[in-house]
């Protein structure tokens, strides 16, 4: 596959682009993360997530620890071409390190953050 399209993406001054991941059959957003272009490439390559973690500095295979891949079944690119999101299949059904379905699984009820999702599996399990 040639890499062309990765130039008409709007990469920020230090080579990112913010990426949404949502499930294709339900439309649920179930993370937001970072990828580089070469993230992004092999992402279009292999079909799964690869996202680029800023804390490890380091390109990071989605499910790699835990088991819990990405199947990329689309690729898409916002109209501003600063954003991608991501249609994917979980495996397993859980996105989030917490072992819930989403990163997003907290509501702010009366100004507390509340978890709104349980758990559907406890990363104990998940990270050895």
């Amino acid at each position: 596959m040639n890499s062309q399209w990765l130039d008409e993406i709007r990469w920020t001054d230090d080579g990112l682009v913010p990426v949404i991941a949502q499930l294709a059959d339900s439309g649920r957003v179930v993370m937001f993360a970072w990828m580089n272009r070469e993230s992004l490439k092999l992402t279009a390559e292999s079909g799964y997530a690869v996202y680029w973690s800023r804390s490890r500095q380091k390109l990071w295979k989605k499910g790699e620890e835990s088991g819990h891949r990405q199947k990329v079944l689309d690729i898409q690119l916002d109209c501003d071409e600063d954003v991608i999101l991501l249609k994917i299949e979980q495996e397993g059904g859980i996105a989030c390190h917490t072992g819930r379905q989403s990163c997003f699984y907290r509501s702010l009820k009366n100004g507390i953050w509340q978890p709104v999702e349980p758990v559907l599996k406890d990363p104990k399990t998940i990270y050895k």
